[in-house]
C-alpha cells in the first residue's frame, strides 16, 4: 500500500482549472488504487507555520540558536507542527500538487510549505567532502514520485512566456534539490489567452490525468 499526499494550494476548495483537473486525477488514482491512502493536504485551510527568528536560527546543522527547552511555549507549538509536517513528507511514497499560478509564481503558501520539507539533515545533507552548492548535496527522498499539475491563463510551458515560467521550474529544482528525480507535469494553460478554447483546454488536460492516473 502506498501513501499519496494531494496538496493543493488554491484559496477556492473546488472549481478551478487545477483543481478541476487534480480532483479528477485522485478520482481515477482511487479507482485504480483502492488500497493506497490518499491524504490531502489544503494549504491554505491547514496549520501551516511561518518560520519565526528562534525556529529559523536553529535551522543549520549542526542546531544553532536556543535549545528545544529555551523556546516560547509558541515556538515550541511552532516546532513540533512542523516536525509532523516534515516526518509525513517524509513518508510518503507519491506527492500530487495542484496549483495556479499567479504572476508567473506558485501562490506563496506553497514556498512555506516546501520550506517546512526542504531541511538540512533530514531531506538533503551535505556530502562527506565538504563541498558547497548543489554539486555537494545529497538529497533523502529519492524513491519518491511527483505530479504537478499547474494551470496558468498564459502559455508558460513553450513559447514566448518559457523564459518566464517559474512555477513548475522552481518546484522541480527544489524536488531535484532534495532527491526527486521523478517529476511529472500536467500544465492546463492559455485559458485567458484563449477564453473560447478554456473548456476544450481544461477537458484535455482532465483526459490526461486520467491517463496518468492509471499509471501513477
Amino acid at each position: 500500500m502506498a501513501t499519496v499526499l494531494y496538496i493543493t494550494a488554491h484559496p477556492f476548495q473546488s472549481d478551478t482549472y487545477s483543481l478541476s483537473v487534480g480532483a479528477q486525477f485522485i478520482q481515477t488514482y482511487r479507482e485504480v488504487n483502492p488500497n493506497d491512502e490518499v491524504i490531502h493536504l489544503d494549504l491554505y485551510r491547514m496549520d501551516l507555520p511561518q518560520f519565526d527568528a528562534d525556529l529559523l536560527r536553529r535551522r543549520g546543522q549542526p542546531l544553532s540558536g536556543p535549545s528545544f527547552d529555551e523556546l516560547s511555549d509558541e515556538t515550541k507549538a511552532k516546532a513540533i507542527r512542523m516536525r509532523e509536517i516534515l516526518d509525513q513528507f517524509m513518508a510518503a511514497d507519491k506527492i500530487v500538487i495542484a496549483n495556479p499560478v499567479w504572476n508567473y509564481l506558485f501562490p506563496p503558501v506553497l514556498i512555506t510549505y516546501l520550506n517546512a520539507v526542504i531541511v538540512p539533515g533530514q531531506t538533503f545533507t551535505r556530502a562527506d567532502n565538504g563541498r558547497r552548492g548543489l554539486g555537494g548535496v545529497i538529497g533523502t527522498q529519492q524513491s519518491k514520485k511527483v505530479l504537478h499539475i499547474q494551470a496558468s491563463g498564459t502559455v508558460l510551458s513553450h513559447g514566448e512566456f518559457q523564459e518566464v515560467e517559474y512555477s513548475h521550474s522552481y518546484l522541480k529544482a527544489a524536488l531535484k534539490f532534495i532527491g526527486i528525480e521523478d517529476i511529472q507535469a500536467i500544465y492546463v494553460e492559455g485559458t485567458s489567452e484563449m477564453p473560447d478554447q478554456a473548456e476544450r483546454i481544461k477537458e484535455d488536460a482532465i483526459q490526461q490525468a486520467i491517463e496518468m492516473a492509471k499509471q501513477f
